[in-house]
């Protein structure tokens, strides 16, 4: 019973078929390509600066960091700090400008949290 009504859909639906089509419609343009000019062209220099902070203390995972960094034009400031595995905190104090580039200073604290 079950392989007659299962012909029967077969039989249906080969009947029934059409062929796909779509729906799209693609318009081809030959015109000049030109950039379209509107008024005068404005150069917008913004000066750089932010401000940006977070910290996670996760007792659950034993996550514990923090950041922070603040620009100023071409002066970046900031440090982080975090737990290591072993219980001590890293901390990392950096600042870096156009002419020096990045200095960091990098020291572990030998407290053991744990």
């Amino acid at each position: 019973m079950v392989s007659k009504v299962m012909i029967l859909v077969a039989l249906v639906g080969a009947v029934c078929g059409e062929h796909a089509f779509s729906s799209q419609h693609i318009h081809k343009y030959d015109g000049h390509h030109e950039p379209v000019h509107h008024g005068h062209h404005h150069d917008y220099y913004t000066h750089p600066k932010f401000d940006f902070e977070y910290k996670v203390s996760d007792p659950h995972t034993g996550d514990h960091k923090s950041q922070h960094e603040s620009r100023d034009g071409d002066d970046v400031k900031g440090y982080y700090s975090l737990h290591q595995p072993d219980g001590s905190i890293r901390h990392v104090d950096y600042h870096g400008d156009h002419h020096s580039g990045l200095v960091s200073c990098n020291f572990n604290s030998s407290v053991k949290l744990y």
